[in-house]
């Protein structure tokens, strides 16, 4: 079976892939189990200073896949892992973002974004809430931000997204980017960089502590809500949900 998640290694950066552009990378249980395999080895692996997350295709993520999608305490293990792995995690983005896609985004350490990538929570629009994913969105989004773009599921593009702190940095030549920075990973001691990001991801470790039950709860009641199979229905058959004035 072909794998959904790609693996490149090169001078101590692996490389992970999103690669299932035909359904746009949508986050089923298979890809969610894959990348959380992925990102364990490479926490095992002394020859990986760092992680770069990126996607084939226009999509980074569509979000989760509504015809096989992870149970929400799966999710929520893989985005405690990305936060919790010993070694930073950079996301490379130049395509297009979408609800749990932006809880991947927000678990990463560093973000690199093209000008043309473009973010959207439209978690709203199906009749649910971007729940779990608050887990790693609220500790770094402008609260404004967040209320305007939670309730709204209007997209917004890469400068924005550096604007209220999704993004870390937006080239033209994302590579080009991100040359300072994965040389800067190179540089530092792996015990420096591990004993660094705890420092950094303490606060959304404690989100996770206080929160992650009630929002899997929260979760799980509203996509077995009527709302949200409708929602979805609308979504799948490409149409306005009865709500829709």
């Amino acid at each position: 079976m072909t794998s959904l998640v790609t693996t490149a290694h090169e001078r101590g950066i692996t490389t992970l892939t999103l690669d299932s552009p035909d359904n746009r990378n949508a986050l089923s249980a298979r890809v969610v189990g894959e990348l959380a395999e992925a990102l364990d080895a490479c926490g095992k692996d002394p020859a990986v200073r760092a992680v770069v997350l990126t996607h084939a295709g226009p999509t980074f993520s569509a979000g989760a896949d509504l015809k096989a999608p992870p149970s929400p305490y799966t999710f929520v293990a893989l985005l405690r892992a990305i936060v919790e792995l010993p070694k930073p995690v950079v996301a490379r983005v130049t395509g297009h973002v979408r609800a749990g896609g932006l809880g991947l985004v927000g678990a990463c350490d560093i973000v690199a974004a093209a000008p043309e990538a473009d973010f959207a929570l439209t978690e709203a629009r199906l009749g649910v809430a971007p729940a779990v994913i608050s887990l790693t969105l609220l500790p770094r989004l402008d609260p404004a931000a967040a209320s305007r773009y939670y309730l709204t599921g209007e997209r917004f593009d890469a400068a924005e997204a550096a604007r209220i702190g999704l993004v870390t940095v937006v080239g033209e030549d994302v590579d080009r980017a991100l040359t300072p920075v994965l040389d800067g990973l190179r540089r530092a001691s792996p015990q420096g960089l591990a004993e660094s990001k705890r420092l950094v991801t303490a606060r959304v470790l404690e989100t996770f502590e206080r929160d992650a039950e009630d929002l899997v709860q929260r979760s799980a009641s509203l996509f077995a809500s009527a709302e949200a199979r409708e929602g979805m229905t609308a979504f799948l058959e490409r149409r306005d949900a009865a709500w829709v004035l």
